[in-house]
């Protein structure tokens, strides 16, 4: 699978996750919204980025003791080491988020490694800290137990589910203030070109919504007048 383009990534920062989920709907894709997952802080910058994987069990007690973190191999440290720039780390915990999925010094060494992001269906411990980062991270909600009380890392870049949704290594993520869509990675391209024709488009009802014309005939188009007065006001606005 080729990595992301820039062109593709710049694309998907300027297009909501709403409109991504319209256009992944139109391709019979109606399960793309990570469930019960939203932005520790809002109005940060649009994340996008490719998946980087982390999947947690259940936790066993006799394997899971606060030792295993001197362990050099311990799943969750070496994917927060390798995970690439660019990437998000998306953790599946199991949509259970009484323990934290991760804490600030985790996530702050993803952010100085370049990555684009963390998501998770659990909880993060130090989450203010963690919202104050230049940084996009997703939760369900603050955790302050350390993920070895319920949860046990065990494969790095596997397939996992998290909120609900596959999510495959290379798998796009798209986040802002609604939430994560994941974009299966090899419609990307064709994906982001969509949702910015449709953004253009929506740009133009909203307008002409503020000025008071009615959505009937007009969102979706159905009227021919409207579509020739987009155009006329696409060229109007270089758009």
């Amino acid at each position: 699978m080729s990595p992301l383009s820039l062109s593709t990534r710049q694309k998907l920062k300027t297009v909501s996750t709403a409109t991504i989920a319209t256009c992944l709907y139109k391709k019979g894709l109606r399960n793309q919204f990570i469930q019960n997952v939203k932005p520790l802080k809002l109005g940060k910058p649009t994340m996008v980025g490719e998946a980087y994987t982390l999947r947690y069990i259940p936790a066993r007690e006799d394997l899971n003791p606060i030792s295993v973190f001197k362990d050099p191999k311990h799943p969750q440290r070496v994917a927060v080491e390798e995970c690439p720039e660019g990437s998000v780390l998306v953790i599946d915990s199991r949509n259970n988020a009484r323990a934290a999925s991760a804490g600030s010094i985790l996530v702050t060494r993803l952010m100085v490694r370049g990555c684009a992001g963390i998501v998770t269906d659990g909880g993060f411990r130090d989450s203010a800290e963690i919202a104050a980062l230049n940084f996009s991270s997703y939760h369900q909600q603050p955790s302050a137990p350390t993920n070895l009380t319920l949860h046990q890392a065990l494969d790095i870049n596997v397939p996992i589910g998290c909120g609900d949704v596959a999510v495959f290594p290379g798998d796009i993520l798209v986040g802002d203030d609604d939430g994560v869509m994941v974009i299966p990675a090899e419609i990307a391209d064709e994906v982001a070109d969509e949702c910015v024709e449709m953004t253009i488009f929506e740009d133009f009802v909203l307008e002409k919504v503020g000025e008071g014309q009615p959505v009937i005939g007009l969102y979706p188009p159905t009227n021919d007048s409207t579509l020739i007065e987009f155009k006329a006001w696409r060229k109007n606005n270089n758009r």
